[in-house]
């Protein structure tokens, strides 16, 4: 019998199959009576996404989407996300899909009130306090795949157009105030989707895992988040109808969202410049960047990756570890190099100098510099 529960850790969590029918008393809970459906353009005319609009109307919140958000959102989408908002005139966001239409959806509710550039707002000390919390609009997220676990973050991802640059940009209130994960609104996701999105969660849990910052809590639930991904990423891929691996892979993501409050690190600084760059999938990229940025750390993390193999069913401890990554990922046809995702040698030195300037740097185990940047990328390209 697949669980069913209400939890409040981070946010209220709605959880269990056919959750999906709870959207109206979300969008109650949180305020919103006349809301905006968020998402990518790859789901705006898929049938759950219909079903979903289908379930609002009943209720009588209208149907109203905005589905302009390309696989990297950017601040072109933002601009049009706000307007059609401002038109509609929404009171809230129901941000539905994987992390580029939930990180949009936010950053809609998030910016459609404020004076400020966008920018203004990056995760960088106290910048958050710029903002006006009280045009902050509500939000409902709803995930359809099992990665980013955006819908527990307090922050977005957004491109700049003009630099090619990845920001984080954070305020508290940008945590939604109702998650619903329902694990049948991931059953008709393709295989490489499926692939990339779980691989996104286990490289947020293997970089928390790894941060040198003092965080227990994140460093258990990071823990168990890798064990969740090794058992149930293979199920989900071979069989896309276990209900079970599904659930599993949504609690997994939602845990490495929750566990990187800890910190991120190499792999995350080398993969959003490659995003941007090269509009690749995030957390494809992650997978291929794991492998170089394991051998870096190796001095800060072998210790704790030899405790933490066995509880993961590895032998041989961080060696283990390094050499079962490395099948893992092959278990799901990634490629070994990013040049199989898109990525050239050619803009070397601009990725470079971007890594150096990403907030994930900063957790990272072994300090970052423009040589042991470079020689990392060198190595995946």
């Amino acid at each position: 019998m697949i669980p069913s529960g209400n939890w409040s850790y981070p946010t209220a969590i709605k959880f269990g199959p056919g959750r999906i029918a709870d959207l109206p008393q979300a969008c109650a809970d949180a305020g919103i009576t006349r809301p905006m459906l968020i998402t990518d353009r790859g789901l705006a005319n898929m049938p759950i996404t219909q079903a979903t609009l289908d379930i609002l109307d009943a209720a009588g919140l209208g149907r109203a989407m905005f589905a302009e958000v390309d696989t990297n959102p950017s601040d072109i989408n933002l601009a049009a996300g706000i307007e059609a908002y401002k038109a509609g005139g929404h009171d809230g966001v129901v941000a539905f899909g994987g992390g580029s239409g939930l990180d949009l959806a936010k950053m809609v509710a998030f910016m459609h009130g404020q004076t400020r550039p966008v920018w203004d707002f990056e995760d960088i000390g106290d910048w958050w306090t710029r903002a006006n919390a009280d045009v902050i609009h509500p939000i409902v997220a709803v995930p359809t795949t099992a990665g980013t676990g955006s819908e527990v973050g307090r922050a977005s991802v957004i491109t700049n157009s003009q630099t090619h640059v990845k920001k984080i940009i954070f305020h508290p209130k940008v945590l939604p105030a109702v998650v619903i994960c329902d694990p049948e609104l991931t059953v008709g996701m393709p295989k490489f989707i499926t692939a990339g999105t779980g691989l996104d969660a286990f490289a947020h849990c293997v970089e928390a895992f790894s941060s040198p910052h003092y965080h227990p809590m994140s460093q258990g639930i990071a823990l168990e988040g890798m064990r969740l991904v090794i058992e149930n990423l293979p199920r989900a891929y071979a069989t896309p109808d276990d209900l079970e691996a599904r659930m599993n892979m949504m609690s997994a993501a939602m845990m490495g969202a929750t566990a990187f409050q800890k910190g991120l690190g190499a792999i995350h600084a080398m993969s959003h410049p490659v995003g941007a760059i090269f509009d690749t999938h995030h957390g494809t990229t992650n997978a291929v960047c794991m492998l170089p940025v394991l051998a870096l750390n190796a001095p800060m993390i072998k210790d704790r990756f030899d405790q933490a193999a066995g509880y993961l069913g590895i032998d041989g401890g961080f060696d283990g570890f390094r050499a079962f990554v490395q099948r893992f990922n092959d278990g799901f046809d990634i490629p070994h190099k990013l040049t199989g995702l898109g990525a050239s040698e050619e803009r070397l030195d601009e990725m470079v100098a971007m890594a150096l300037t990403d907030p994930s740097c900063g957790g990272n185990p072994i300090t970052l510099t423009a040589e042991n940047l470079r020689a990392l990328y060198e190595t995946v390209l």
